[in-house]
């Protein structure tokens, strides 16, 4: 990743990257050429090359923004100090556009999925509430209702980093939408959510997403879901 070129000035706020915490963010001190003295707030004061700093927002809101095509710039530190921001403030989703970025909680966080919240998402355009796995299932929903058209939702990420959890939600809330008859008294919810895995441990027909090369689909797959209905 290479920063665009801009003309820093004494004063500027930027981004240096760090070894340790990865990005710092600080104001420029001085500047010789491309060679930037950069006063961290962490305290370091360190020299990196123009072409190495990021520029910061330095009107970001402190709990961050909730879509991340609304930031000034939309480069990696400023996509990090983003999600850490909503992050700290219990806010583990955000969108960018259309796509939607979950952060791990490593916790248990059950206001967000109750049946009540999935009520306030039924039929509301996406990004008029705040982001959530429901909204992009109730978008996907809509436009098979509407248009007649099957839909495909990739859930993709690192081990770990929450792919089966949010699975979990989107499915909760398509079964919530296909109504709640049951049979064996099971619900519809029930029935689906006991289903889901073994759909999701196969290639997906339903959409044109390309795997890789057979020796490499084992991995690929244990960090791609592809919920298809």
């Amino acid at each position: 990743m290479q920063a665009a070129t801009i003309n820093y000035t004494v004063g500027s706020l930027v981004w240096v990257e760090d070894p340790e915490e990865a990005w710092l963010d600080g104001n420029v001190l001085e500047v010789n050429g491309q060679e930037l003295k950069v006063q961290c707030t962490s305290g370091k004061t360190v020299t990196a090359n123009a072409s190495k700093v990021y520029p910061k927002d330095s009107e970001a809101p402190p709990s961050g923004v909730d879509d991340m095509t609304k930031l000034a710039y939309l480069h990696e530190p400023g996509v990090l100090d983003n999600m850490r921001r909503r992050y700290d403030v219990n806010e583990i989703y955000t969108y960018t556009g259309n796509i939607l970025i979950a952060v791990n909680p490593f916790k248990r966080l059950p206001q967000l999925y109750s049946g009540d919240v999935m009520k306030q998402y039924k039929g509301v355009p996406l990004g008029d509430l705040s982001p959530h796995p429901f909204a992009i299932a109730d978008g996907a929903y809509r436009l098979m209702v509407n248009e007649g058209i099957s839909q495909s939702i990739l859930v993709s990420g690192e081990s770990g980093a929450g792919k089966t959890e949010s699975t979990k939600c989107l499915m909760q809330y398509l079964a919530f939408m296909g109504g709640t008859a049951g049979a064996e008294g099971r619900t519809v919810e029930q029935q689906v959510l006991e289903v889901w895995k073994f759909r999701l441990y196969f290639p997906c027909s339903a959409c044109s997403f390309p795997l890789p090369a057979p020796t490499l689909k084992k991995r690929y797959m244990a960090n791609l879901f592809c919920v298809s209905f």
